[in-house]
């Protein structure tokens, strides 16, 4: 089937609401259109085989350097967020593409050592940092093919992309999808994750989050998935039974004061070695520009040394900036 083929068809089977692939607002950069895929699924193509994405998997979601094999990544992050995400829209008769796009591409501009690693370095860097902005700037700029500049992606994807977190709500309901998605996917899988490392038990969790969710992380992602499409479908925007969401932000709650900030889970004496190595690296660079890669330093003139050194920090996977930190001050003992 081509790509007029796939279009047309977009007509026929999506909702009124769902973002059509003919009638996206375009890239920044006018390009030729494939014959075979829309504009949404060269997105997602765009980010799956780029770089910046393989690195997910080598990037920290909760646990800090887990001895097991199980923990999720980054990377397993996503690609659970993804699912969910397809399911919704798919019920919803959304773009199912352009969700996936999105999601796909939603924490690509991470943190090494996960949100300890954002507010890290954060805390370092001039201009902040915040990882659905870095998000984007690795799409538009950082991910570079054939001396070509980003990704050039479509603004519906940009968009989803920028505003999986915070206050504004993305344009499209793909977006928005994606953004609710995030937060059932990693409430769960690190309740999961954290009953299997013996941090809590299922015990632990409230008594109404489990009765009116469900006992099990299957259950519980079942109970929001279906409460979403029941509450969204055929409405112009997506949304969760009162009752339902007061349960599932008592569940983030509880994360935040049993397992995020749990010494079991996060060693105090672990997150200050990560944040002298992250303040470490970024002060070394951004005192000798010339010890960048080339490519980096190429982008000083038009960008300044505070964010490029930025853009190679957060660039980083965990066990690249733990060499690169144990090269730098360990074995030199600087």
């Amino acid at each position: 089937m081509f790509r007029e083929d796939i279009e047309n068809r977009e007509y026929k089977v999506l909702g009124k609401y769902a973002t059509k692939a003919k009638e996206t607002k375009g890239r920044s950069v006018y390009e030729t259109p494939c014959s075979i895929r829309t504009e949404f699924q060269r997105d997602r193509d765009r980010i799956v085989h780029s770089k910046a994405f393989r690195r997910l998997m080598h990037k920290t979601q909760v646990f800090l350097a887990p001895e097991k094999d199980h923990f999720r990544t980054r990377l397993t992050h996503t690609i659970e967020v993804s699912q969910i995400a397809r399911t919704i829209a798919r019920a919803l008769s959304l773009n199912e593409d352009l969700t996936e796009a999105i999601a796909m591409g939603h924490d690509i501009g991470h943190t090494p050592f996960g949100h300890n690693g954002e507010t890290f370095l954060n805390e370092i860097h001039p201009g902040g940092f915040k990882h659905n902005e870095q998000s984007l700037r690795v799409v538009q700029i950082l991910e570079s093919k054939n001396g070509k500049r980003g990704m050039n992606l479509t603004a519906e994807v940009c968009d989803g992309i920028l505003n999986h977190t915070g206050k504004v709500k993305p344009m499209t309901l793909e977006g928005q999808i994606v953004k609710i998605s995030d937060r059932i996917a990693y409430i769960n899988h690190d309740i999961d994750d954290a009953i299997r490392s013996s941090v809590i038990t299922l015990d632990d969790l409230p008594r109404e989050c489990i009765e009116g969710l469900g006992k099990t992380h299957g259950q519980r992602i079942d109970t929001l998935v279906k409460d979403i499409i029941k509450n969204s479908f055929e409405k112009p925007e997506i949304s969760m039974s009162e009752e339902n969401l007061c349960l599932m932000n008592c569940l983030r709650n509880f994360m935040f004061g049993n397992v995020y900030h749990n010494s079991r889970v996060k060693k105090d004496e672990d997150l200050e070695e990560i944040r002298n190595m992250i303040q470490s690296l970024y002060q070394y660079f951004f005192d000798n520009p010339k010890m960048l890669p080339q490519e980096m330093q190429e982008m000083i003139s038009e960008f300044g040394i505070p964010e490029v050194v930025k853009d190679y920090i957060a660039g980083m996977t965990d066990r690249y900036a733990i060499n690169a930190y144990n090269d730098l001050f360990r074995k030199t003992g600087r």
